[in-house]
């Protein structure tokens, strides 16, 4: 992929959340390659709290191992767990993929070594635990499997296990009913924590890779998927600029 500016081929970079987006059915090669071409897209707000959450729950988790010497109990179903790792940086946690040269990082929020020295790997979502009709579940498969491709590749191996883990608010009347919940500077909000195991697929970053190879190496975007609302948004927006 050429740089716009000096004209020299530059590595094409991909976060693992970001190749997950080719897994999913409604996938749009077009916005695909808006989107890894605009330096900036405009409109975008993410509410930081959900990163917060996120790392709370893997402090809470890495606390109690410290304490203890233990997981939590609701981390069970994950099966014998020994340590923990801290996830590294994801500046440090990237390869670089031989067959298409692309540089595929991320940082997975949870690194577990079990009992028989294999790895498992897990990613907390605050959000209701919905098994597989989650509409987002095939980016986060492929997320997850993004992580296995990496680690295993930079000594984490071999890796037995992925999983989804789901901390659900739990907002139901009873929770409050008593006032326990308050507290002299505001209140608490419990957290219900639901595994969901994800199956690892050797040959799923392979195929996804070759195919962002493909679209991003284009010098001009490639079609849009037909009824695409991303793609019906942009045009609207480049009608309104021309007015």
């Amino acid at each position: 992929m050429k740089d716009r500016k000096s004209g020299t081929t530059e590595q094409i970079v991909i976060s693992a959340k970001t190749l997950g987006q080719l897994a999913m059915p409604d996938f749009c090669p077009r916005c695909f390659w808006i989107s890894a071409k605009a330096e900036r897209l405009p409109f975008q707000i993410f509410p930081g709290i959900f990163s917060v959450i996120d790392s709370y729950s893997k402090n809470i988790v890495h606390g109690w191992f410290d304490r203890y010497g233990r997981p939590p109990e609701w981390l069970r179903p994950l099966g014998q767990i020994k340590a923990y790792r801290n996830p590294p940086h994801y500046s440090k946690f990237g390869v670089t993929d031989g067959a298409t040269s692309i540089l595929l990082r991320g940082t997975p929020d949870g690194i577990f070594i079990m009992n028989d020295d294999s790895y498992a790997i897990i990613d907390y979502k605050t959000a209701r635990f919905t098994e597989y009709q989650d509409g987002l579940f095939p980016m986060y498969e492929a997320q997850l499997n993004s992580y296995a491709f990496i680690g295993e590749r930079l000594g984490l191996k071999p890796v037995s296990k992925l999983a989804l883990v789901y901390t659900e608010p739990v907002a139901d009347k009873a929770c409050f009913a008593d006032g326990s919940a308050l507290t002299s500077e505001g209140f608490r909000m419990a957290f219900t924590a639901r595994i969901l195991p994800v199956e690892i697929k050797p040959e799923l970053v392979p195929q996804l890779l070759q195919s962002a190879k493909s679209i991003l190496q284009l010098s001009t975007p490639p079609a849009g998927i037909p009824g695409c609302e991303d793609c019906k948004a942009l045009a609207g927006l480049s009608a309104l600029a021309s007015i």
